[in-house]
């Protein structure tokens, strides 16, 4: 998608301080954090939202998923970790690109917010 911000740091257009990377996603730092470790990951594929993904995106999610724990691992976040997707406008979803946002390095509360 051509004018969607994640797409253009997927693709290199955009720089970001990257954490990890392969041919299916891309983890980077969040300029805003809310937490001392906050990174986000993203698929390559545009995908707008959780809503939006389909049963075509079952073995991206499922791949996604799995990938963030070992990212976990190499941020060093042994002592736990969150993970929010924001969907739609009142979840707090500000890129219209599917993004998992990995926070750590401090104690999180619930209810979240």
């Amino acid at each position: 998608m051509s004018d969607c911000i994640f797409c253009k740091i997927a693709s290199g257009e955009i720089p970001s301080n990257k954490v990890y990377e392969d041919d299916k996603i891309l983890s980077f730092y969040d300029l805003d954090p809310q937490a001392p470790v906050h990174v986000l990951i993203i698929p390559k594929k545009h995908i707008g939202s959780l809503d939006e993904a389909t049963e075509e995106d079952k073995e991206l999610l499922s791949y996604i998923m799995l990938k963030i724990k070992d990212i976990a691992k190499s941020l060093e976040l042994e002592n736990g970790y969150r993970v929010a997707i924001n969907t739609g406008e009142d979840g707090g979803q500000t890129v219209h690109h599917l993004h998992f946002h990995l926070l750590g390095k401090r104690s999180m509360i619930w209810p979240p917010g």
